[in-house]
């Protein structure tokens, strides 16, 4: 979390001194904006959020622990102005870590993990530590609009393609039931779950944001990712409920 409140802090000071900059951006530099059909960005930033279920399943009871990791927005970016136009349309490549790690209570949670005796597959009832990290490669597809010759706004969609991913975790104090809630009962100290493979090659979701210009060519950005497929591919039956990635990137752009 310290990263997270050093970013934040670190955008308000640049924001305020270039803001209390007389003539931060000039008039012939206006014009100049105004005037460009094509635009090109580089940005970096900074992603929190998480990969989760929607709604939350009642097998999950309680999420004791949130540590966002360290998330990562890198890329370049393409804009193409319509002539005489506020409106575009905008493209590029970016390239993503989205991760996070949680812990939670769970009860009758189907879990199939491996501990010192083998394989265990069941109804989990206790806690479980949860870890994500996945790195994509995304393309974007985006109409933009520029309020201002500070402010734009665009919202479109994204294509993902998973370069690295993990997730993987532990289940641990609690007990399982043998393949069902009724089934024969085990206690389990600590058992261990990878399931890196089984995650999905090829991802899409919606993607919305805006940008303040605050001096010249540099710009403050954020925006919003929601994935609308789940992280893994149909038929994984190991987790028994669709998972999405919901992830926020504030960060800073250059105008090259």
């Amino acid at each position: 979390m310290k990263k997270i409140f050093c970013t934040i802090i670190l955008l308000i000071v640049v924001l305020s001194t270039f803001a209390q900059h007389e003539g931060g951006i000039a008039n012939e530099e206006k014009n100049v904006f105004m005037q460009k059909q094509w635009r090109v960005r580089v940005f970096a930033g900074y992603s929190i959020g998480g990969t989760a279920p929607l709604p939350l399943p009642r097998e999950i009871r309680g999420i004791n622990g949130y540590n966002p990791g360290f998330g990562y927005r890198l890329g370049v970016a393409v804009q193409k102005l319509f002539n005489g136009s506020r409106w575009g349309v905008e493209t590029g490549l970016y390239l993503e870590n989205k991760g996070m790690t949680t812990y939670a209570d769970t009860k009758n949670y189907h879990m199939e993990a491996w501990n010192s005796d083998g394989k265990v597959v069941g109804a989990f009832t206790g806690k479980v530590k949860t870890k994500v990290d996945n790195k994509y490669l995304t393309l974007p597809l985006l109409c933009t609009y520029d309020a201002s010759v500070r402010w734009s706004f665009s919202a479109g969609a994204y294509f993902s393609y998973l370069l690295d991913g993990e997730f993987a975790g532990r289940a641990y104090d609690g007990y399982i039931r043998d393949q069902n809630p009724t089934g024969e009962k085990a206690d389990v100290t600590r058992a261990y779950y990878s399931f890196g493979d089984d995650l999905r090659k090829f991802h899409w979701g919606l993607q919305a944001g805006c940008e303040y210009r605050f001096y010249n060519k540099v710009a403050a950005s954020a925006s919003l990712q929601w994935g609308m497929n789940s992280i893994f591919h149909s038929g994984f039956g190991s987790v028994t409920f669709d998972l999405y990635p919901i992830y926020a990137t504030l960060g800073l752009t250059y105008l090259l």
